[in-house]
């Protein structure tokens, strides 16, 4: 009983007063939403909104109804392709830059070329949306005078127009804008690793490239990994940006279309087409079901092989 009253005594009673108010605001507005999305996408409403036990239904017509499953899975593969752009395209110029930046960190120039990369990343999506509209724009952009004036203007199109550019377009604007943040996370990273270690390096005679790819890169494996599950939530959560340019309907022809405007479409409606919350609910859940499988993925996979790497 005196043990057990001297931990009492002794627990940090202000953790628990500055983490309480962050606690209760996170559940608010996250926990819940969040657990009464996934409420919601057992239940079916009629048109007075009376809700009915539905079970798997919902989910078995978001899967195999012709009406819900050519939409389900048209945003599933355009989101993996714009996951796999920021992976294959965003990542490595992040780690390039990173690595540019690194060799001289107290550099003057440093500074202004950290700040210059990584403003686009504090920009609104919607002005950033708004901008590269009027630079693709065919009539009075100017991206056509540009790729003319270096004699490749054969090569422009309208593509943020066409079905078979216009994901690709709004990821690679989607990547100049938020390149910055991987960028920020392998610089902090890649100066971290003592000088000691790339000296000795040096005084083998090993090379920059040697130095970088055989020290320096599996010492910021994690950081990869990170980067990475980072990309993987961000890009699977990602809504504002194909909205602002392409709207609610993502096209042209749903071919810009992710989870995150169909969600938006099916749970509020669009235009005419009336809003089906259950059905909505259910996307979010899937959404919700592949993220957490991507996140398991990461920790089981992922950690082993660092560690590895590291053996």
């Amino acid at each position: 009983m005196r043990l057990s009253s001297e931990r009492r005594k002794s627990f940090p009673i202000h953790i628990l007063i500055f983490l309480t108010p962050a606690v209760v605001i996170y559940t608010i507005f996250m926990i819940y939403p969040l657990v009464d999305s996934l409420r919601l996408s057992f239940f079916s409403q009629d048109a007075q909104d009376v809700e009915t036990f539905a079970g798997l239904q919902n989910y078995i017509r978001l899967l195999t109804d012709p009406l819900w499953a050519p939409r389900f899975w048209n945003a599933f593969r355009n989101n993996l392709i714009f996951f796999a752009v920021h992976m294959l395209v965003q990542n490595p110029i992040g780690l390039l830059l990173a690595a540019l930046l690194s060799r001289n960190p107290h550099g003057r120039s440093q500074g202004i070329y950290r700040t210059l990369i990584f403003t686009p990343t504090l920009l609104s999506v919607v002005i950033i949306g708004f901008i590269w509209q009027l630079i693709l724009n065919p009539l009075w952009g100017i991206a056509r005078g540009l790729l003319e004036f270096v004699r490749l203007g054969a090569l422009f199109k309208p593509w943020l127009g066409l079905p078979e550019t216009a994901l690709v377009t709004l990821s690679l604007i989607s990547v100049w804008q938020f390149v910055g943040i991987p960028m920020m996370l392998f610089y902090a990273a890649l100066i971290g690793i003592p000088d000691e270690l790339t000296e000795a390096a040096r005084v083998d005679g090993a090379s920059g490239w040697s130095i970088f790819w055989r020290i320096k890169f599996p010492l910021i494996l994690p950081t990869v990994g990170i980067v990475s599950i980072l990309t993987f939530v961000g890009n699977f959560n990602a809504f504002d940006l194909i909205y602002t340019v392409k709207g609610g309907l993502a096209g042209p022809d749903f071919a810009s279309d992710i989870f995150g405007t169909l969600f938006y479409r099916t749970f509020f409606g669009f235009q005419l087409q009336l809003g089906n919350p259950p059905m909505g609910a259910t996307v979010a859940a899937m959404m919700f079901l592949i993220i957490l499988a991507g996140v398991l993925l990461y920790m089981v996979a992922w950690q082993r092989r660092v560690q590895s790497y590291e053996l």
